[in-house]
């Protein structure tokens, strides 16, 4: 059931219980044994003998000979003098956007008397140092860096550890200093992979512990952040990874090439990435095939892109219900409705890490400055995950205070439902400030 431009397209309605089962799975992504053992043998190397091992794993993974580890203020800003007034502009953008949005999610406190005398509380305290990793790859990734730090900045963490691979020569990236130093991040790590992970994990010489670690990373990133976050007392992680994903709804009325362009534009992040079109309408379906080849030759990633659509579907459904259906079985990370009215349709989508409706709305600028967050669940994790956002740099605390009128009123509550549990002192912490004794009388 691969994309295959020669084929038709798959129709729903004609295949069993089992072969929808089929067409929805992703493709097999896990992280090899090997892949975990060198990730384990990474991550203890760093726990063990700190900014040494760094070193010497950046020059055995990276091939790159590092003395200080953190990025100096002579780097920031010769990193900055290498970019463009536009890209300088289009960093600029995307923070003020990102930021504009960020700022509407800081939780709100919650005060409320549930009895008279009983008062409840929940308060909200930004987690106290959390580590942002952000790629390299075969592409630099500063939006990556501003996803991570505006809503940290905004939770008012007061510490933030920024890890990211070095260059060749040395350094980091340039529009990733950039764009992190904008967004007022200024502990700036020349780290990667399971390494970096490790080393916000345990703390270094040089890097600071973390209690809570964010980003996207390959297959040792993925393996280094699941093997702290298992250990007693490891850091938080931010949530389940996974290769990137689009399902795209259309019907009669979307424009062939745009949906061409929006499969094709999340099919070049990988050849593991899958893309799928749902549609109502046959003639789009073929439409989308050819444009699809006809776009592939323009872009520098083709075959990055082809070997991504080989493992991709085009499916024909009876109507846009069925659409809406098949998507909220599949839990896409990014879902695009270009259809007619799509807005009608956004109360019936329950399971999308990331909403793009209409046909002026490419998933590419979710991915870079309309202001949402890009770092979203994967593999189906839309189900019970939400995508980043402020609240998860920070932490929840509940608080109580009762007057002496509020627990007498309460009290026998409290007793029966200790008694009903067989929890005699916890009846007893309240007939002792009752009564003065400490017997329960349950």
């Amino acid at each position: 059931m691969t994309y295959d431009a020669a084929k038709g397209t798959i129709r729903w309605n004609k295949l069993s219980a089992e072969g929808q089962a089929d067409l929805l799975r992703r493709p097999l992504y896990s992280v090899h044994a090997n892949t975990r053992r060198e990730a384990a043998n990474i991550v203890a190397q760093v726990r063990d003998r700190g900014d040494s091992a760094l070193r010497e794993l950046t020059l055995e993974l990276d091939g790159v000979a590092l003395g200080r580890l953190q990025v100096t203020d002579e780097e920031y800003e010769a990193a900055a003098a290498t970019l463009s007034s536009s890209a300088l502009a289009a960093i600029d953008t995307a923070i003020s956007n990102v930021r504009r949005f960020h700022e509407k999610q800081i939780p709100a406190a919650i005060d409320i008397e549930t009895m008279p005398g009983i008062r409840c509380q929940r308060v909200a305290h930004p987690i106290d140092a959390v580590g942002l990793y952000v790629p390299a790859g075969s592409a630099p990734l500063p939006s990556a860096a501003i996803m991570l730090s505006v809503p940290a900045r905004i939770a008012a963490c007061p510490q933030i550890v920024l890890c990211t691979p070095p260059r060749a020569d040395g350094g980091a990236d340039p529009a990733v200093l950039t764009a992190a130093r904008r967004c007022g991040v200024h502990s700036i790590y020349k780290v990667g992979g399971a390494q970096a992970i490790a080393a916000m994990a345990y703390g270094t010489e040089s890097i600071p512990q973390v209690a809570k670690i964010f980003g996207p990373g390959n297959a040792w990133v993925t393996a280094a952040k699941a093997l702290v976050t298992a250990e007693t007392g490891g850091p938080a992680i931010d949530m389940p990874a996974g290769p990137s994903e689009v399902l795209v709804i259309a019907d009669a009325s979307a424009d062939a090439a745009f949906v061409a362009s929006d499969l094709l534009a999340q099919a070049e992040h990988g050849p593991d990435s899958q893309v799928i079109l749902l549609t109502n309408c046959d003639s789009l379906a073929t439409e989308v095939k050819s444009q699809i080849e006809k776009q592939l030759g323009q872009l520098s990633r083709a075959d990055v892109a082809r070997r991504a659509l080989q493992h991709s579907r085009i499916v024909l459904v009876e109507n846009l219900a069925t659409a809406i259906d098949i998507s909220n079985r599949y839990a896409p990370e990014h879902l695009i409705l270009q259809v007619a009215e799509a807005r009608r349709w956004l109360a019936s989508v329950r399971n999308a890490g990331s909403v793009f409706l209409g046909r002026w709305s490419p998933e590419s600028v979710g991915d870079y400055c309309s202001g949402t967050n890009h770092v979203l669940p994967t593999y189906g994790a839309a189900r019970s995950y939400s995508g980043l956002g402020v609240d998860q740099f920070m932490r929840q605390m509940t608080v109580q205070e009762l007057s002496e009128d509020g627990l007498r009123s309460i009290a026998p509550a409290v007793r029966e439902l200790a008694g009903l549990e067989g929890l005699d002192a916890h009846a007893a912490a309240v007939s002792i400030r009752i009564d003065g004794t400490a017997r329960s009388d349950s």
